[in-house]
């Protein structure tokens, strides 16, 4: 987009772009998303920023109407493969607050000065900006969504002091964070602690959601003892359970955003009015924690498995002008290509298959400190799979180091070890990357492998897999 295009967005308060590029505004010092509703700014008076951190960087503050640190995360970091791309996928996993900028760069095979370079010279900021200004939003949602105290919000967010926590809120935010805490006051007379009920969240996404297609998926995969599927269709609940890097974790998402929550994630009244469809923008959902500090890590994995960043405009523009998937993306708005809560997990999942799969979990799976309901397992780590006579080579891989499916990791590089391991067939590497690795271009079978569908192939073949014919099979096997 060149500036006077995005300058036609914000005119038209066009939400398609939000999260895309975010807009400041030097006469009264804020920064906004596209979609803001205040008066449109003079464009003498606007400047365009590819990142939160970039305006925040420049002085900007975040406006108090639209709240643009809250939108979807760019599509861009999904479909690049880059070193930028992978940095991105990396900060929104936390390995920053976790491991500092010398281990993201580690873990990307450059120096922590090349990292900060690359990423200043197109981002308008640097690793340390980026992390920052998540970690403000985490405080705020732990601000006007808990009882917490504010000193335990200020580490659990990321920050190393509170200090640090006090003057980044008010830089970001322009008052203090019981200022901001206030703010939601009534709407949080009667909501119990954190710890008791789980951290209540909006999954912002951006245009159509095609939540059915999504729930339908994930009850069909859905393993006993570490997720489930409940509810009629419509109005369902998926939960699963976490591995983190702090401990463990179970997060509950509603199928329609309609939902209402009690004090235990369940779903209470509202609800398939739209047929599973999310017109508001965002998914409900509640994420229980055994160590808040995990709870960025767990908002992105759960981002990446609903993929809430996708770019469905973008998808539907490009694939619905091919004869072949044209009817299929008019008939299904806002299908979207689920990726993986845990890739090692999912990667292991596909090699063993649903029934060994069930087996492990039961045989060699982590007991929950407190189960809930259905849930009493987290999937077995891979070390404790390495014996196994089929996914004991991809496990040792894993437990070792020497194959990585974390967010930044080099997907070409991945699949190519992903082959060359014994028990790891060509399809099931290609459906790693997809689903692991999040490739949103990757052709997990060979119907969905078409020049003309790149850079969508993993949406192409979400289509034809979701579309039956007249004889009841699937349009990827008609393609095929």
């Amino acid at each position: 987009m060149t500036e006077e295009s995005r300058y036609q967005a914000v005119s038209s308060r066009d939400a398609r772009f939000d999260g895309e590029f975010f807009f400041a505004v030097a006469t009264t010092g804020i920064y906004c998303r596209p979609s803001c509703p205040a008066v449109t700014p003079k464009r003498e008076n606007v400047a365009f920023y590819p990142t939160a951190a970039a305006a925040q960087g420049h002085g900007f503050r975040a406006c108090r109407r639209c709240r643009p640190d809250a939108v979807p995360g760019s599509a861009a970091w999904n479909v690049r493969a880059d070193v930028v791309g992978r940095a991105m996928r990396m900060i929104g996993d936390g390995v920053v607050d976790r491991e500092g900028v010398p281990g993201l760069a580690g873990r990307l095979g450059y120096s922590a000065r090349q990292i900060q370079r690359q990423l200043n010279a197109e981002l308008g900021a640097g690793p340390l900006a980026l992390a920052r200004a998540q970690r403000a939003h985490t405080a705020r949602v732990l601000l006007q969504t808990t009882e917490l105290p504010v000193t335990d919000i200020a580490f659990a967010a990321g920050f190393a002091s509170v200090r640090q926590f006090n003057d980044t809120i008010r830089r970001i935010y322009a008052r203090t964070p019981s200022g901001l805490r206030a703010e939601s006051a009534t709407r949080r007379r009667s909501r119990p602690t954190a710890t008791a009920a789980g951290v209540p969240l909006r999954l912002a996404h951006r245009g159509p959601y095609a939540a059915r297609e999504v729930f339908d998926l994930l009850a069909d995969e859905a393993v006993p003892g570490i997720e489930e599927v409940t509810g009629p269709p419509g109005a369902r609940v998926y939960r699963r359970t976490l591995r983190l890097p702090h401990g463990q974790g179970i997060a509950a998402v509603a199928e329609a955003d309609e939902a209402t929550w009690d004090g235990t994630g369940d779903r209470n009244g509202g609800g398939g009015g739209r047929g599973g469809r999310s017109g508001r923008g965002w998914l409900e959902a509640r994420i229980h924690l055994a160590d808040l500090r995990d709870l960025t890590t767990a908002v992105q994995r759960l981002r990446r498995l609903f993929d809430l960043d996708a770019d469905p405009y973008a998808v539907a523009e490009h694939l619905g002008a091919d004869p072949l998937l044209g009817p299929l993306v008019a008939a299904r708005p806002g299908v979207r290509a689920p990726g993986a809560a845990d890739p090692e997990e999912y990667a292991l999942r596909t090699v063993l298959g649903p029934e060994e799969s069930r087996r492990a979990v039961d045989e060699h799976g982590t007991p929950l400190e407190v189960p809930c309901s259905g849930m009493t397992r987290l999937f077995p780590e891979p070390g404790a799979l390495t014996g196994h006579p089929v996914a004991g080579p991809l496990a040792e891989a894993l437990a070792s180091g020497r194959l990585r499916l974390d967010p930044g990791a080099d997907r070409e590089e991945a699949e190519r070890a992903l082959r060359a391991l014994p028990g790891v067939t060509a399809e099931a590497a290609a459906l790693i990357r997809t689903r692991a690795l999040g490739d949103p271009d990757t052709a997990p079978y060979p119907a969905a492998d078409r020049p003309e569908w790149r850079p969508w192939r993993s949406y192409a073949a979400r289509y034809l897999a979701l579309t039956p014919t007249a004889d009841g099979v699937a349009a990827l096997g008609r393609a095929a």
